[in-house]
């Protein structure tokens, strides 16, 4: 949450020149409104409901209401038969992503009881009632001879599948809200030869809306130097109480991470970080001590909302926020491996991981070398839960921005124990086919891990962002 959370705009559609014809279908179509304010009200979002538009003059100023409103998203609700110049204009001045919503007050017409009215009248105002589907091929029409992108939900006033897929479109709205006023701060530089985490910060900017904040591993040196005695002690009971410490684990190296910890934790208040990417050679010098005992307090940050990815990883910084922001956590991964036998994938990678997508609680464990890496240290191991997972990769390609998206389930079996977080992951389509489908897409080779099956929030995020999705399985 931040102080520019997220609001939604809500309005209903109806013809002006019904309501003096049939007696009680204007109020009837304003209830049926106010039951869609309420359960978006129950969403966690802030909601400007501007009733039912009925003419054009209405609509203009309901197009100004939406702009000075500041909505991030407009959800459109057909109530009956209505003109496409009572929603042109709201839309086109609101310039913001809109959900039409086609639903109907029940799951069909009560045709006995209806044909038994007697009154072709009060008949046509009760199909009216019912006539939420007339319009959409109008609406839509329209939207695509102005350029206008739209989704459309389709559906019954209370069926549990139609608001299940609304809330997907309020939570990908909030993620992408989030996203937009999230700073991500960069600290040091690129791992040397890499070439495919190489990434173009103001094209990240520009599709997401986030602000980058370029951070030097000296100020992170310097703010551990001035770490007291008690802020250590505290932070290593914290250590105590979330993980599973080795007893080889020497005394002095915790210290050190606490104190590296205690750093991080004041350089993420000081520039207001929602998520970070990090990489620092930090050879033979001070630097070099910092960013060798910076793994348990990366792994506290990004279970604590601020994700962190190493090897200046920031298209998975950036995935890793998203997979947080949906509520699934988001852990740095690759591939380790190819289990044949069992048909798995072995993914992990050294440096931080997530606490609460953990089987158990994370070990910590020295290691005598980061292999791959200069000097030695602490670092964690765990699994991710047993069960249903989602990867996702934010890939860059020739100037674009797309998502690689991909369900799995975490599954139980013997993983590398070398102190690095590792799983093992089987898909429906197999291992080899997964890995194949997943490099023809072009990712760099880390991405993000979560919990749950999530591939519908992430599409609808992408449709949002206006970005392309690739989902594998």
């Amino acid at each position: 949450m931040t102080k520019h959370n997220l609001k939604v705009g809500l309005f209903g559609i109806g013809l002006d020149t019904y309501w003096p014809q049939f007696e009680g279908l204007e109020n009837r179509l304003i209830g049926y409104l106010d039951q869609v304010a309420g359960k978006l009200n129950n969403y966690g979002a802030e909601v400007l409901n501007l009733g039912l538009i009925d003419n054009a003059e209405k609509a203009f100023t309901a197009g100004h209401d939406f702009r000075k409103g500041d909505v991030d998203i407009i959800f459109l609700y057909v109530t009956t038969y209505a003109l496409s110049s009572t929603v042109l204009p709201v839309v086109r001045r609101a310039k913001v992503p809109v959900i039409i919503l086609n639903l109907s007050p029940t799951a069909a017409i009560d045709y006995h009881n209806f044909n038994r009215l007697n009154d072709r009248t009060k008949m046509t105002g009760e199909w009216l009632a019912f006539c939420a589907a007339c319009p959409v091929p109008e609406i839509a029409n329209v939207f695509k001879r102005a350029d206008i992108p739209f989704e459309q939900v389709t559906g019954t006033l209370n069926d549990q599948q139609t608001w299940q897929e609304i809330e997907q479109w309020v939570e990908a709205a909030k993620v992408a809200n989030m996203m937009s006023h999230n700073t991500l701060g960069l600290m040091g530089n690129y791992y040397s030869g890499m070439l495919d985490i190489y990434s173009d910060i103001t094209l990240q900017c520009a599709v997401f809306g986030n602000h980058v904040e370029i951070i030097e591993p000296d100020e992170l040196t310097a703010l551990a130097e001035s770490v007291s005695s008690q802020q250590i002690d505290d932070k290593l009971n914290e250590f105590k109480t979330v993980f599973e410490i080795d007893p080889a684990c020497k005394e002095s190296e915790l210290e050190k991470a606490a104190r590296t910890s205690v750093a991080l934790d004041q350089l993420v208040k000081r520039y207001g970080l929602g998520s970070m990417a990090y990489y620092h050679k930090g050879t033979g010098n001070a630097n070099g001590e910092t960013m060798s005992s910076i793994i348990l307090g990366n792994s506290l940050l990004t279970a604590g909302g601020v994700p962190v990815a190493g090897e200046y990883e920031i298209k998975n910084a950036q995935a890793m926020k998203i997979m947080d922001g949906f509520g699934a956590g988001g852990s740095f991964t690759e591939y380790y491996a190819l289990d044949f036998d069992d048909d798995v994938v072995l993914m992990g990678h050294d440096g931080p991981g997530h606490l609460g997508i953990a089987e158990g609680k994370i070990k910590v464990k020295p290691l005598q070398v980061y292999h791959g890496k200069v000097g030695s240290g602490l670092s964690v191991e765990m699994s991710v839960k047993h069960g249903s997972v989602t990867l996702l990769s934010v890939v860059e390609n020739k100037g674009k921005i797309f998502f690689l998206v991909a369900e799995g389930e975490s599954v139980a079996g013997p993983i590398l124990e070398i102190g690095n977080t590792n799983s093992r992951y089987r898909f429906d389509i197999g291992a080899r086919k997964f890995v194949e489908e997943w490099n023809n897409a072009g990712p760099a080779h880390h991405c993000a891990v979560g919990l749950g099956h999530i591939s519908s929030k992430v599409k609808k995020l992408a449709k949002l962002l206006n970005i392309e999705v690739i989902h594998i399985c």
